[in-house]
């Protein structure tokens, strides 16, 4: 792990990216007969990554999965379609577009991830997080590593972190009424 403190580059971030399985969710699936990957996903994140959204944050989702209901969470929290990368094979490529797509210095967008898959993002990030179930070749690499585990308050930690340090954690009901 780094030698420094994260909270450092915490003031550089404009972006955050995800992983979805181990970081969103605990990593449990459900498979129904007709083939639905089910996930949980805790609310607490999905608040979190409302507020990304609503003060202007671009959020990406990159993950090698995929599911219909996956897919309308996130949008259903405003992230728009073109930020949801299911079914990614080499995270890279995708974490590059998102960059590009929204001007951004892979240093000034900060990537949560979980395994094996994610480290060459994680190396290119400005800030690489882990939640604290993560693999330990992931932790290894990452600067900041929660202690919340994946889909039980990782993501809204990260966020939390980096909006209050920004002075962008704060409730504006105005933003609330708008539909998402």
């Amino acid at each position: 792990m780094p030698n420094y403190n994260y909270k450092v580059r915490l003031h550089g971030i404009r972006a955050f990216a995800f992983d979805v399985d181990g970081v969103m969710t605990d990593g449990a699936i459900i498979s129904t007969t007709d083939g639905e990957l089910l996930r949980t996903f805790d609310s607490k994140d999905g608040f979190g990554i409302r507020m990304c959204c609503m003060k202007g944050y671009p959020v990406g989702i990159i993950t090698g999965g995929f599911s219909r209901s996956t897919f309308n969470r996130f949008t259903g929290l405003g992230i728009p379609e073109e930020d949801i990368c299911q079914k990614s094979r080499d995270k890279m490529p995708d974490f590059l577009k998102f960059c590009q797509r929204h001007g951004l210095r892979p240093e000034e967008v900060v990537y949560a991830g979980d395994d094996i898959p994610d480290i060459p993002v994680l190396l290119t990030a400005g800030l690489s997080a882990a939640p604290a179930d993560a693999a330990p070749e992931v932790k290894e690499v990452c600067d900041y590593v929660s202690l919340f585990k994946g889909g039980h308050g990782f993501v809204r930690d990260l966020i939390e972190q980096v909006l209050k340090v920004q002075g962008n954690w704060s409730l504006d009901t105005a933003l609330f009424a708008r539909k998402y």
